[in-house]
């Protein structure tokens, strides 16, 4: 009893620790905002500081912050829509009528996460070019479907492999369609896996930043380009930096924390039979 004791003290000791130092740099960037320009930069850092929201004040003024907020909520959970669309019935097919071709079609679509995004930069520039697709929410909607997709449907299907065959089968035995067995039997039941996958593709869209600095400029600009527009050739403002992420993070830090037990839960889904 004693050694379980303990190992629980260490346990819950080292997730604190893990905890505390995944948390640092969001705490450090939040005090930051509040801080001067010179504090934020000051050597060694200054931790008494009289707080200040002139840097909030300065990123409201210089840019329309509601538009940068507009737009990445469109692509985020436009993205996730069109991604879980398509993907709930591929898992589907893939974890109930499997062929010898399943498992490498699934290895298949993993790997292309694989592949550095600056390889296909240039022709995915041209091509949305061609298509005016460049600096719009449309454009970026798309890509962002394209990117998550391979991670939707992997965790689709090993959420639908959980889920009992004996009920699908019960289903075709009353006669269900293969639409019907999907809509009115797999979905109802795999609800909490849908819900987590939904909720990490959103994550995942809202920081995504590589495509969004590449493809748009103003007019499609999601929050992760508002925050790049404060690295200047002058240099880089640290506090205003600093009040602009903090701004931009805000919105998908309140969801997660508000669904974390949705998230979770579906993360943990069939896990225990």
């Amino acid at each position: 009893m004693q050694d379980d004791a303990r190992r629980k003290m260490w346990t819950t000791a080292l997730a604190w620790f893990i905890a505390l130092v995944v948390f640092f740099p969001i705490f450090w960037m939040a005090v930051t905002a509040f801080k001067t320009e010179v504090d934020a930069i000051a050597t060694p850092p200054s931790l008494f500081f009289t707080p200040t929201v002139e840097n909030f004040q300065e990123v409201f003024a210089r840019s329309n912050y509601g538009r940068y907020v507009w737009n990445s909520i469109a692509v985020s959970f436009g993205s996730t829509i069109l991604a879980l669309a398509f993907a709930i019935p591929a898992a589907y097919a893939m974890a109930f009528f499997p062929t010898k071709r399943t498992p490498g079609t699934l290895l298949w679509m993993l790997s292309t996460k694989m592949m550095p995004p600056v390889g296909v930069l240039i022709p995915m520039y041209l091509l949305f070019r061609d298509m005016g697709l460049l600096d719009t929410v449309t454009g970026l909607m798309m890509i962002y479907t394209l990117i998550n997709m391979p991670i939707v449907i992997w965790m689709l299907y090993t959420y639908f492999k959980d889920v009992p065959n004996e009920i699908m089968e019960a289903g075709r035995v009353d006669g269900a369609t293969p639409i019907q067995e999907l809509f009115l039997l797999l979905i109802p039941l795999a609800v909490p896996g849908i819900a987590s996958t939904g909720l990490l593709s959103i994550i995942l869209s809202w920081n995504e930043a590589f495509w969004s600095l590449n493809l748009t400029s103003s007019n499609g600009a999601p929050l992760t380009a508002f925050i790049a527009s404060y690295s200047s050739p002058q240099g880089l403002f640290w506090a205003k930096l600093s009040a602009a992420s903090l701004m931009a993070i805000a919105p998908i830090l309140v969801v997660g924390w508000m669904s974390q037990k949705q998230l979770v839960s579906g993360l943990t889904f069939g896990a225990v039979k």
